[in-house]
């Protein structure tokens, strides 16, 4: 693959008309809608608008998507992109590599190793380039492939807007039907230390470590959805709802919203799910009723996520705290302690 694409001229499929530069019908940001609003009237580009708008645009169709007089030679797992240094040299982590890597002739041969980097996929890392170029890139980032785009973005460096308008593409794509994939990515975060005990997980090597301050705000955001928004969603406490419909009958379970939301935490990885059980924010009634919500998921949790990891979770109502109210829901997990096998002499 080239630049990647299969196909005539330097990998890019030829297309009819002018929607084959990426251009035509696009809903992504772009300058040449018009200049700024006077009075209500839109007032016409400038010339220098014009002017930029096309180099912008000639830089996109003719340098990414074609090559065309590339000096750099890309390498990044199946894919070779025929690319440019002077714009590749807008990112640090390329600006290195570049110059770094031995030089033949007047090209440079360059090779990204994301062997380490999963969360780095090929879409993500393809759109991350073509926003070295332009920002028509941002017209292509869908809740499917944000979250690889914003690894590549963090892992290429001085992207920042590319960053957050993934991000935030991220934080609105979490919902009820995409809760498992996002449970699994934040599983794989390491828990901040409060300096009481050694992490177990290895920051530096962490398959999330590529989003840096931006793999803790989506934890936080998954957080707030699993204690704030989904009880709302499922109608917790109350009846049937289009999310939370009644089984056949309408009579095993009254509170269809609760089910949904046991289900839920019965998936939910530790660390997450004792934040939220502790957690205030996460209105599920009375203290008495928290508890008896965890009890419940903890059973769920028995016969499947915790199930043969080697230890126990419990959950206690603990009474005369500091808090100032009148008891507190506390969820361990301890080790189950091991069989001795005494050996006859």
């Amino acid at each position: 693959m080239i630049n990647g694409h299969s196909g005539p001229s330097n990998g890019v499929a030829a297309a009819s008309g002018a929607a084959a530069d990426g251009y035509t019908n696009h809903t992504g940001p772009s300058t040449s809608a018009g200049g700024p609003v006077a009075n209500g009237y839109a007032q016409p580009p400038s010339l220098y608008q014009i002017h930029n708008e096309d180099i912008v645009n000639h830089l996109y169709q003719s340098g990414f998507q074609t090559g065309n007089y590339a000096d750099t030679l890309l390498h990044v797992r199946a894919t070779a992109y025929r690319l440019h240094a002077l714009i590749l040299s807008r990112s640090p982590y390329l600006a290195h590599l570049m110059s770094t890597s031995p030089q033949t002739g007047s090209q440079h041969i360059i090779y990204v190793n994301l062997d380490h980097e999963p969360e780095v996929t090929d879409e993500g890392f393809h759109h991350a380039l073509a926003y070295l170029y332009s920002g028509v890139a941002l017209a292509h980032i869908r809740p499917e492939n944000a979250r690889g785009v914003l690894a590549a973005a963090c892992l290429l460096g001085r992207m920042d807007d590319l960053c957050n308008y993934a991000y935030e593409i991220c934080r609105q794509s979490i919902n009820l039907d995409t809760l498992p994939s996002w449970l699994e990515f934040v599983d794989a975060i390491p828990v901040p230390s409060d300096g009481s005990s050694t992490p177990i997980i290895d920051h530096q090597h962490s398959r999330t470590a590529v989003f840096g301050p931006y793999a803790q705000r989506l934890r936080e955001d998954v957080f707030n959805f699993l204690v704030v928004t989904l009880p709302n969603l499922v109608n917790y406490g109350g009846q049937a709802t289009p999310t939370t419909p009644l089984p056949e009958g309408g009579s095993q379970h009254p509170d269809a919203g609760r089910e949904t939301l046991l289900q839920v935490f019965s998936r939910v990885p530790f660390d997450l799910f004792k934040a939220a059980i502790e957690s205030p924010t996460f209105q599920l009634g009375s203290v008495h009723s928290r508890f008896k919500f965890a009890k419940d998921a903890i059973e769920l949790r028995k016969q499947g996520i915790a199930r043969g990891t080697g230890a126990e979770e419990t959950v206690v109502l603990a009474f005369g705290g500091n808090t100032g109210q009148s008891g507190d829901v506390l969820v361990t997990r301890k080790l189950r302690r091991r069989q001795l096998w005494k050996v006859g002499s």
